[in-house]
């Protein structure tokens, strides 16, 4: 039996992408019949986003739920609060700036968990694959496994983590394990969901059975450095609060080039960030998963060095 969806987004300064992907979703077959609602949080943003609450408007049958915040919340406070809002089993999480290649992406979404492969590996949450809306190739920063060669081609399999861009949930889920970490206003914050996902003795999966095409905007986003360096940070916190605590050391060095290559040798943002890495054992306690998920993560070849 097929369950109905919550479609989640947040959007911050793209309206035009914004009203395209609701226009994606309304081609969707049995619309419907699969979604329920769709929850739409617009996180402070600057600029007018009046064609797309006129669109909202003339399409009631939609039911499009649109939020407006005074604060931007990030992602993970973000998803949080659509979270908390949302009425339905199944939870359809997008990015702002992708579209659906298709018109059954609705309907394949919401029977995901019936595919055998989830059924049987008590899956609580699924990423579907990304590609580059202007170019058609595969987005493989999008891609949830790090053995790429191996993985790429096959229409689904368990990993060890998952993709925030597109990604089904089950809601009932948040009240076991918990909501996104609220220190993270940017990125790996779908790492620290995993890590509980696993520690809770959940499996992770992968499905092509939904292709969105990503435009990866610009617009919104803090600058390179910053991105990089928040990463970084959250990276290496993630691996302080669940892994062993070698994994923490190799995940901070190992960050620090990767960070030193993807910015350009900005040294400025490398000196400046890595006194708040040295400090994370301080401030952070520990609450490691368990041998059980740290045996899932070698079976299905997960990487946990960085």
């Amino acid at each position: 039996m097929t369950e109905r969806l919550s479609i989640l987004i947040i959007t911050y300064n793209r309206e035009e992408d914004t009203l395209e992907l609701l226009k994606s979703l309304k081609t969707q077959v049995d619309y419907d019949l699969y979604i329920g609602e769709v929850l739409l949080l617009n996180n402070a943003s600057t600029v007018s986003y009046d064609r797309l609450k006129a669109y909202i408007a003339e399409h009631p049958e939609m039911n499009i739920r649109y939020i407006e915040h005074t604060e931007n919340l990030g992602v993970a406070r973000g998803r949080n609060y659509l979270i908390q809002e949302a009425k339905y089993p199944l939870l359809l999480v997008l990015d702002d700036d992708v579209v659906f290649d298709d018109v059954n992406g609705i309907r394949n979404a919401a029977c995901t968990f019936n595919e055998p492969l989830f059924a049987q590996n008590n899956t609580a949450i699924v990423s579907f694959c990304v590609f580059y809306y202007d170019t058609l190739e595969r987005q493989k920063n999008a891609f949830p496994h790090k053995k790429q060669s191996k993985y790429i081609g096959r229409q689904q399999f368990l990993t060890s983590y998952f993709i925030g861009g597109a990604h089904l949930v089950r809601r009932a889920l948040f009240n076991e394990i918990g909501l996104y970490p609220t220190t993270f206003f940017y990125g790996t914050e779908e790492y620290d969901l995993g890590f509980r996902i696993l520690n809770a003795g959940y499996t992770i999966g992968y499905s092509e059975a939904v292709k969105v095409l990503h435009k990866e905007s610009p617009l919104g986003r803090v600058t390179n450095s910053e991105k990089q360096a928040m990463l970084w940070y959250n990276k290496s916190t993630v691996a302080w609060k669940y892994l062993p605590k070698k994994y923490f050391y190799t995940t901070a060095v190992l960050w620090s080039l990767l960070v030193l290559k993807k910015t350009g040798f900005d040294l400025k943002t490398w000196f400046k960030t890595w006194p708040k890495i040295m400090r994370i054992p301080k401030n952070q306690p520990r609450t490691p998963i368990s041998k059980e998920a740290l045996s899932y993560i070698d079976a299905v070849e997960g990487r946990l060095w960085y």
